[in-house]
């Protein structure tokens, strides 16, 4: 007879320190595992307080109400007859029908690198095997009866299989614990993660867990956050309940769902034939070390379950990088926008693929939100009537709402082209944004006239005959005056038309203008949020064509056709004359490859030169390679402060030059790099005096030392 056992794992929508929310969304998440006939259900980790509380973890308070919300936790009957996993700081199992914690096992492998800073709060249980006895906090204890619980490495023994935890980053670790728990006899792997969005880092997660049960078999259960924790990053879901190397259940990546929950009925004998005949992971087993186990007097099967159907394995299915874009930071954008209790956005649309790519993200927000509403989303319906103000309204047309929400502005100058406002105003009227058009001149002259009455000087542009300090001062000036300008429209905007609220500043300057820093301190790419600011160029791009296919956006093409400028400076008979590129000397292409090798690769100026040299050794020489290396180091390094003040951004790309937490830099850099430059100019020198085109180089004459 088969062992059919049916468990549940969740991604839900925790926000950091908001423990009534999260109380709420957990209790609701067992109500669902429990009707759908689970009798194991796993949650996200740090679900409880919320994963992103940082230095609150350091408050009393946190720990304190994450333990009350606990003891509501046992108090209500949802949680009766389920084992719940994953509710509390680490790994908090609750027993089924007698309200007692069976087991608080520790993380024991914490995320330090990237976005995570857990040594900074916490320490990893290093006792292999090993438990102790934890005393409960009163409170607990009046509830449960229990003076002690078992606290470390250990597992969960019912009468029916074996249970093992492993938290988040255990998984990613070069011997996870789920190897040894597995040759112990662990037929049911745990993870509770708090994970976000990366582009294309789904593939690794789902490669690891099904990498995990096809070497070991066993049932694999994985469980995430979703949505914004309260700063740069997106949970992203992707629950899901993997067997033998098969996917049985896979969760949504971006929705706007705040509960979700994923049940399999899987056969406990399908893990031990599968086992059976893997004869070196049994001689493998026959020499591991025991864990200690804690037995649970409950069964997740029953005779009951005989008829019940078994899962079928599915095949995961991946979002593109467009469509991940489309959808991940618009959801970051609506729970940005519900939980600021804000009435909208306002974004300066200024004709290029950008700006454009920031008002697409809203109007897929909009679609996202229809779509929730029309299949009965309650949340989501409450949430957008609250945003409106009116309490019978109901979305059916993105465009529409995408009018309520998005106020766009294109914000003119002298220097600015016909063809941008054009493209800028189709845009807007596509997507139905409440769009408006002024002229900062007015402005910019009066700032000037002000310079100009104080020192008696009037500064020139370029083509005018003037210095490049009075060209650049010149562009700074107007970006800053529309930096100004957005602020106050997003402030009383909605004032002037006799509606409620105020609306949050979009920014739109991409991760490659950040990383090199071509952007004025202080102008409209400073915002409230920027959801395109952890995105290259080249994904946007891809992304902005998507939108014109998929959203039926025609004016996108002819944004996408032309070419990128800032039209800070004076046209040349009625056109541009300026060029993002030619001014940065750095196409967006080479910005991407400068990037990942100078923050993933963690390259500095000479391992990036000798890296280029043979990457672009068909289309460029040593010279030229050195010379594109130096010019970025030189204006990567003379920008860096601007990171400073960089507007908070969506964490998209693994190169992202956030210097608030991803990115720990110097701002103040001796941007001359003497030593660092030296050293290629001798690898430059020999490669000339030996004749050798760049392909030819050895990693021996690479590695040549500045003496030589």
């Amino acid at each position: 007879m088969g062992r059919k056992v049916t468990v549940a794992t969740c991604a839900l929508n925790q926000w950091a320190l908001d423990f009534e929310g999260n109380l709420q969304r957990i209790l609701k998440s067992i109500e669902i595992a429990k009707h759908k006939g689970a009798k194991y259900r796993l949650g996200p980790e740090l679900e409880i307080c919320g994963y992103g509380c940082w230095d609150h973890y350091y408050e009393s308070d946190t720990l304190l109400h994450s333990l009350q919300v606990l003891a509501a936790l046992l108090e209500s009957p949802v949680t009766q007859d389920i084992i719940c996993d994953g509710v509390f700081v680490s790994g908090v199992a609750l027993s089924p029908g007698c309200r007692k914690i069976l087991l608080i096992r520790p993380k024991m492998a914490l995320a330090n690198e990237g976005n995570y800073r857990e040594l900074r709060w916490f320490t990893p249980w290093s006792r292999s095997r090993q438990t102790e006895e934890y005393f409960l906090p009163r409170m607990i204890q009046d509830l449960t009866k229990q003076e002690t619980v078992p606290f470390g490495d250990a597992v969960l023994s019912t009468r029916d299989t074996c249970i093992g935890s492993e938290v988040c980053e255990e998984l990613w670790t070069p011997h996870s614990p789920h190897v040894d728990m597995g040759l112990d006899g662990v037929e049911i792997f745990t993870n509770a993660s708090g994970s976000h969005h990366v582009l294309r880092k789904a593939h690794a997660r789902v490669d690891l867990v099904t990498m995990a049960t096809t070497k070991n078999g066993g049932i694999y259960l994985l469980a995430n956050q979703k949505g914004c924790d309260g700063d740069r990053l997106y949970y992203d879901g992707c629950a899901l309940i993997a067997m033998n190397g098969s996917i049985f259940a896979q969760g949504s990546q971006f929705s706007l769902d705040d509960v979700e929950v994923l049940t399999a009925t899987l056969d406990l004998e399908d893990v031990r034939s599968y086992r059976a005949e893997i004869s070196s992971r049994n001689l493998a087993a026959s020499r591991v070390s025991p864990y200690p186990r804690v037995k649970v007097d409950f069964a997740l099967s029953s005779r009951e379950d005989l008829l019940e159907p078994l899962s079928e394995p599915i095949e995961w299915k991946y979002h593109s990088p467009a469509e991940e874009i489309s959808l991940g930071p618009a959801c970051w954008l609506w729970d940005f926008l519900r939980r600021s209790q804000q009435a909208g956005f306002f974004l300066s649309l200024s004709g290029g693929v950008d700006s454009a790519a920031t008002a697409c993200l809203v109007y897929s927000m909009c679609h996202q939100v229809c779509e929730a509403v029309k299949h009965g989303n309650q949340e989501v319906l409450a949430d957008i009537r609250s945003i409106v103000h009116q309490t019978g309204y109901t979305p059916r047309d993105p465009r529409e709402l995408c009018g309520r929400l998005l106020t766009t502005c294109y914000m003119a100058s002298e220097n600015s082209s016909r063809g941008t406002c054009d493209r800028a105003r189709e845009l807007a009227q596509q997507i139905g944004s409440h769009h408006i058009g002024l002229s900062i001149d007015p402005a910019v002259k009066a700032v000037m006239g002000i310079f100009s009455l104080v020192t008696g000087r009037s500064p020139a542009f370029a083509v005018h005959g003037g210095s490049s300090r009075e060209n650049l001062a010149l562009q700074n000036v107007q970006a800053r005056v529309r930096m100004v300008v957005a602020y106050l429209f997003a402030q009383l905007s909605l004032w002037s038309r006799g509606a409620p609220g105020g609306l949050l500043v979009l920014g739109s300057a991409n991760v490659d203008e950040s990383l090199l820093g071509y952007l004025t301190k202080y102008d409209c790419s400073s915002a409230d949020i920027n959801p395109i600011g952890g995105i290259s160029k080249t994904d946007l791009r891809a992304f902005v064509q998507l939108c014109r296919e998929r959203f039926q956006l025609p004016a996108l093409q002819s944004i996408l056709e032309a070419p990128a400028t800032a039209e800070l400076e004076p046209l040349a008979d009625g056109q541009v004359s300026q060029t993002d590129e030619e001014d940065m000397g750095v196409t967006y292409s080479e910005l991407s490859v400068y990037g990942r090798l100078r923050k993933v690769a963690k390259t500095g100026p000479y391992s990036m030169f000798c890296r280029l040299l043979v990457l672009w050794k068909d289309t460029c020489s040593p010279r030229q390679v050195a010379d594109k290396v130096k010019r970025f180091f030189s204006k990567y390094s003379a920008n860096r402060h601007k990171m400073t003040t960089l507007t908070p951004a969506y964490h998209a790309e693994s190169y992202s030059p956030d210097d608030n937490r991803f990115d720990l830099r110097p701002f103040l850099y001796n941007t001359r790099w003497p030593w660092q430059f030296r050293c290629i100019e001798n690898q430059v020198k020999w490669a000339d005096a030996a004749f050798l085109p760049a392909k030819y180089l050895s990693r021996k004459h690479q590695l040549i030392s500045i003496e030589d």
